[in-house]
């Protein structure tokens, strides 16, 4: 069964809380105000904006005593071929040092931040082309909309966040945005400092195939990553990765188009995941999975074959339980086996069975060649 009111209690005791979502803010906005304000930094700056889960709508609360976290992006006027990756990276630790001391670490290509309430990710950018800039000060880059408030959100200079659609001429701008074709951004630079080299990235790009994909999937797919980030922390600890974006890339890769329910969703792509990648785990291997926007970046670069062979076990063994629960006609033994995949955040059913709620359409499977081994999938 779908049990659609049930999923949907589940999704709001897993998104992040109200008082997350204010410490979010808190956090983010803070250090964008500082950082606009520095006196030694604020002429660097072009505009920064938020990328990651937070700004796609696929995040998930903060498990145990973990905090919750933000991706900032700021993107400066620094040339790389007058300023190295280190370079550019000392020109903020004493700004990060004056207002986060003893709070901040430098990483391989970004700032981590931890705060008492937050974590925050600062990842710098170098200068973009003079064509870019105009964009990347617009509503469309800076709001702090995700994609489940601003689902008309487009990539043009027209568009406008929530709180600024007051204005008089609000309408028309939205109607421009609408009406007329999206910026075709290109990719940003950010320090390597490891490789000493500038490196591409396309938060837009990610933002821009996630609200397509949502689209496309009748507004179900962002919460079918959040249902299927959260089985994963729920029921296993190790293996680490895949984890974060690298999953949601890949559920991205197997989620159909065609589903009209989260359940759905979440069984025919982890079903998708254990048919398609199959050979692969076979052969001791494991997918590699193209950035959104920057074709030579592999998501999965950094994960092993053995981390994807257990993932994969994992896969396989939610996808049977999925299966079950979905097909099910009892609705007490359809939430049970819901709750056995999705843990004890998913509502507990009735005592009394029956055959109440909808279990949607069959599912059929994938065609392809047979992959030895025993139960459904290999």
């Amino acid at each position: 069964m779908e049990l659609k009111s049930d999923f949907e209690t589940f999704l709001g005791e897993i998104r992040p809380t109200e008082s997350q979502g204010e410490d979010l803010q808190t956090g983010h906005k803070t250090l964008r105000d500082r950082l606009n304000a520095d006196e030694d930094l604020k002429t660097y700056i072009i505009s920064d904006f938020l990328q990651g889960s937070y700004r796609r709508a696929t995040a998930i609360r903060p498990r145990n005593d973990r905090r919750s976290d933000v991706d900032i992006i700021v993107v400066t006027k620094l040339s790389e071929q007058e300023c190295t990756p280190a370079q550019a990276m000392d020109l903020f630790k004493p700004f990060l040092s004056k207002y986060y001391k003893g709070k901040w670490r430098q990483q391989g290509r970004s700032f981590g931040i931890e705060l008492s309430y937050v974590e925050l990710d600062l990842v710098l950018t170098s200068a973009p082309s003079e064509a870019e800039v105009g964009i990347l000060q617009s509503d469309a880059v800076t709001s702090d909309d995700d994609l489940e408030e601003a689902k008309d959100w487009r990539l043009h200079r027209s568009w406008l966040a929530l709180d600024a659609r007051y204005r008089s001429d609000a309408r028309t701008l939205l109607a421009e945005a609408k009406g007329q074709d999206e910026w075709k951004a290109q990719p940003l630079h950010i320090p390597d400092r490891d490789a000493n080299r500038w490196e591409p990235t396309h938060p837009l790009a990610q933002i821009r195939w996630t609200r397509d994909k949502n689209a496309s999937t009748d507004g179900h797919f962002v919460n079918v990553v959040k249902a299927i980030k959260w089985w994963r922390v729920e029921k296993y600890e190790e293996p680490k990765h895949p984890k974060g974006f690298p999953l949601e890339r890949l559920i991205g890769e197997c989620c159909p188009d065609s589903i009209t329910s989260v359940a759905e969703g979440v069984v025919k792509t982890l079903e998708m995941i254990a048919f398609k990648y199959a050979p692969l785990v076979l052969a001791g291997s494991k997918p590699q999975l193209p950035d959104y926007g920057v074709s030579t970046h592999d998501v999965f670069k950094r994960i092993t074959a053995d981390e994807f062979r257990k993932f994969y076990e994992q896969a396989k063994t939610g996808a049977e339980v999925a299966r079950r629960a979905f097909d099910s006609e009892d609705r007490t033994e359809s939430g049970n086996l819901w709750r056995e995949l999705l843990g004890n955040k998913f509502p507990k059913p009735p005592e009394n069975g029956g055959s109440g709620g909808s279990r949607g359409g069959g599912y059929t499977p994938p065609t392809g060649p047979a992959v030895p081994g025993s139960g459904r999938f290999a």
